[in-house]
């Protein structure tokens, strides 16, 4: 077995964390104007997945792939933050580093409460984590599923020497979505077969030990890999109807292009997952350029809807992006709930974001009259918060500009023409990489709502549109934290109307609060 103690995890972080950054804006090596203030991102070097997502002992627990030594992918090892409200985050010394040769990749940490695995001390419930493993030895690469253990509310972290407890002797197999499920009486493992584009179903009674069950998949969008399932029980607002939901990643070959996510939504049996024939049973988790490996928090306190948190980038220009010391970020968290109406199934999504805003907020309500026109709607610094509805009346066209100054903007609005929702961030700022100024899109819904859900952090937008059903991220480089927000519109003889609220965010880099 392998242990390292928060102490000495702490002594070599802060040894190898310093190297390989990149250029910077400042004497001191910080990008500070694109630092995330309402999302979290890591003190320096590289992220991507988050791991892990976990509710303890009254904290919510985020562990991420990560570089210690670096800002570019590689030595793959947990990072770890902490919250009480997901929003404001402390990060602690890192969980579980890469060692012997082998690299941590995705994976689940649950709660064992009645010790199941006979890994737990004094009979405490503890925390294990359920990962890939990825080894190249002499005889050739594979990846299989470990664990890990820890006594101590995730700070330490023990390897299982019984490791590997799954091994197909595969080079691609990864990425283990592991929950209790109350009708198995069992630990259930949603695990990917990237290649075959499949989800592969696994049970257990201890954690250790797995039984295959059954596959789901090739299915939906196919030509990319496929990573980081994850299989969720989703219901209504209501709570009168539930059905299971499956996520999947895929990489390259997304909606947008590069890397993205997918989700079906059916049934599952205690073997395998079976989409559903309504409409709607198959959609994207997100239909920006920059989620991806969104997955759930386990152990959630009771009544609490399903939470997803992912990855804010994008394979396609990872790499590129202009930050320094750190180098990536994550969404904010988004509770799901469960939508069946007139234009069939979707998954709504709703950000975590009211405990960071800065007072009641400010009204807003304004009228266009026919044809082409504009109108001022706030004006702040990043990050801000708008909510919108709009009764659009005959325009063909609206939505909202965010301008950083006159010559940069990203534009958010609805096509009725097209009948597309759009983050448009062709104009928003810096050019990262070949093509990533770009416009997104959705397909609108006939009988969905027109309403408009935006965070504003320094260097991206996330918007929320038709009831939370459809849910566009997009990082934006902009040349300064300055937001002006105008309402447009075209086309139409009849006045368009909007109403909402905007505030003003408080940044949740200053008070993250005790997490020890």
């Amino acid at each position: 077995m392998y242990r390292i103690a928060g102490v000495i995890a702490l002594a070599w972080l802060s040894v190898c964390c310093c190297a390989g950054q990149s250029g910077s804006e400042t004497g001191t090596g910080e990008t500070s104007n694109f630092r995330p203030q309402v999302h979290f991102s890591p003190q320096r070097n590289w992220t991507n997945d988050p791991n892990g997502l976990v509710y303890f002992d009254g904290e919510y627990h985020l562990f991420f792939q990560y570089n210690p030594f670096g800002d570019q992918w590689g030595h793959m090892s947990w990072g770890h933050a902490v919250s009480r409200d997901l929003l404001h985050w402390k990060e602690l010394p890192v969980a579980i580093p890469e060692a012997d040769g082998e690299m941590v990749f995705t994976g689940s940490v649950v709660v064992d409460e009645k010790n199941s695995s006979g890994l737990c001390h004094g009979g405490r419930a503890c925390m294990v984590a359920v990962y890939t493993g990825d080894r190249s030895p002499a005889t050739g690469h594979r990846e299989v599923q470990d664990l890990a253990v820890s006594q101590d509310r995730g700070r330490t972290w023990t390897r299982y020497a019984g490791n590997p407890v799954l091994d197909l002797h595969k080079a691609d197999f990864r990425d283990p979505s592991v929950t209790w499920n109350e009708e198995m009486q069992a630990w259930l493992m949603a695990v990917a077969l990237p290649k075959e584009r499949q989800v592969a179903f696994y049970r257990s009674p201890n954690l250790k030990e797995w039984t295959r069950l059954g596959t789901f998949g090739p299915d939906g969008a196919t030509e990319g890999v496929w990573e980081c399932p994850d299989l969720l029980r989703v219901a209504t607002k209501d709570g009168r109807s539930r059905m299971w939901a499956l996520k999947v990643g895929l990489n390259p070959g997304s909606l947008q292009g590069g890397s993205g996510e997918q989700y079906f939504l059916g049934s599952f049996d205690g073997r395998t997952f079976t989409r559903s024939s309504e409409a709607g049973s198959q959609g994207w988790t997100d239909y920006g350029k920059d989620s991806y490996c969104a997955i759930s928090y386990n152990h959630l306190p009771t009544g609490e809807r399903p939470t997803l948190l992912g990855w804010m980038s994008n394979w396609d220009y990872a790499k590129h992006l202009p930050t320094s010391p750190w180098r990536g970020q994550m969404t904010l968290a988004r509770r799901v709930t469960l939508l069946r109406d007139r234009d069939g199934l979707a998954l709504a999504q709703e950000p975590v974001i009211a405990g960071v805003r800065d007072g009641a907020g400010v009204a807003i309500a304004k009228a266009l009259p026919g044809g082409d026109g504009a109108a001022d709607l706030m004006k702040t610094v990043a990050p801000a918060e708008l909510e919108l509805k709009f009764d659009p009346a005959d325009a063909k066209s609206f939505g909202v500009r965010i301008y950083s100054d006159a010559g940069h903007w990203t534009e958010v609005g609805f096509n009725r023409a097209g009948m597309r929702f759009y983050v448009d961030r062709t104009h928003s700022g810096l050019e990262v990489a070949k093509g990533f100024l770009t416009r997104t899109e959705a397909p609108l819904a006939a009988h969905r709502p027109f309403d408009l859900h935006l965070v504003i952090d320094r260097s991206s937008v996330e918007a929320f549109a038709q009831s939370g059903t459809i849910s566009m991220t997009n990082l934006i480089f902009p040349p300064g934290g300055q937001i002006e927000v105008r309402l447009l519109r075209e086309g139409g003889e009849r006045t368009l109307k909007v109403t909402g609220r905007s505030w003003r965010l408080r940044s949740a880099l200053r008070a993250a609060g005790s997490a020890e």
